[in-house]
C-alpha cells in the first residue's frame, strides 16, 4: 500500500503539472485553461491511485472481487475524449480546439503516469507536452505554409470564370475546386472556388479588383 506521503506527492505532482500546462492555454485564450487542465490531471491520478489500491487490496485478500487496474484507466481516457470534443469549434469553414482537445487527452495520459508511480514517463511527456505548446509555436509562426480563401462571386449573365479568376491569379493565387450555380430567372451566376497562395498577400487588394469589374454583384471570401 502506499504511505500517505507519497499520495499527496503523486496529487500535488499532477497539480502542478496540469496547473503549467493549463496555464499556457489560459494566456492564449483557449476554452480549456489552467482550472480545466489542472482539475483533469489531478482527477486522473486520483483515479490511478484508486484503481491500483482496489488491485492491491485484491490481491492481498482472495475473498475480494480483483480489479483490473487497467479499467479505470482505459475508462478515464474514454470520458477525457468526450471532454476534449467539446472545445472542438467549427467557425464557418475553419475548425478551432483541436490543440486543446489533444492538450486535455496528453494532460490525462499525464496524470494517470504519475497516479501509476511512472514519475519518468509523466515528467518527460509533461516536457515534450509544453515544449510543443509553446517552443514549437515560434518555429511554426516562421514556417511558410499556404493560406486558404473560399470565395463566392455572384455576376450577371455576362460574368464568366475567367473574368472572375484573373484578379487572383495576378496576385499569385492559384484556383482549385471551382464550383457554379446558375438562376436564368434572375440572369446571374455563381461562382464557387478555393484560392491558395503561400504568400502574404492583402486579399482586399484582390477584392477591391473583383468588385471594380461591372459583371460583378457580390462577392464573399472566407478563410
Amino acid at each position: 500500500m502506499e504511505s500517505s506521503y507519497e499520495i499527496i506527492f503523486k496529487l500535488l505532482l499532477g497539480t502542478l503539472l496540469g496547473g503549467i500546462i493549463g496555464f499556457e492555454r489560459q494566456t492564449h485564450g483557449r476554452a480549456a485553461g489552467f482550472r480545466t487542465q489542472l482539475l483533469v490531471c489531478v482527477a486522473c491520478v486520483l483515479l490511478m491511485i484508486i484503481s491500483e489500491n482496489y488491485y492491491i487490496k485484491g490481491a492481498m485478500n482472495p475473498d475480494l472481487t480483483r480489479v483490473d487496474v487497467t479499467r479505470i484507466a482505459a475508462g478515464a481516457m474514454t470520458g477525457v475524449g468526450f471532454l476534449g470534443a467539446g472545445v472542438i469549434l467549427k467557425t464557418g469553414l475553419s475548425i478551432q480546439g483541436l490543440t486543446t482537445a489533444a492538450c486535455i487527452w496528453i494532460v490525462a495520459a499525464i496524470g494517470l503516469a504519475i497516479g501509476a508511480g511512472q514519475y519518468l514517463a509523466g515528467v518527460s511527456g509533461f516536457v515534450i507536452t509544453f515544449f510543443s505548446l509553446w517552443g514549437l509555436r515560434i518555429l511554426e509562426g516562421k514556417m511558410p505554409r499556404l493560406t486558404y480563401r473560399y470565395v463566392t462571386i455572384t455576376t450577371d449573365d455576362s460574368g464568366d470564370e475567367q473574368m472572375v479568376t484573373l484578379p487572383f491569379e495576378k496576385k499569385g493565387f492559384k484556383i482549385f475546386r471551382m464550383d457554379y450555380a446558375m438562376a436564368p430567372r434572375d440572369k446571374e451566376k455563381t461562382f464557387i472556388f478555393t484560392v491558395t497562395t503561400k504568400d502574404d498577400v492583402l486579399i482586399k487588394e484582390v477584392v477591391d479588383a473583383v468588385v471594380d469589374l461591372t459583371a460583378v454583384k457580390r462577392i464573399e471570401v472566407k478563410s
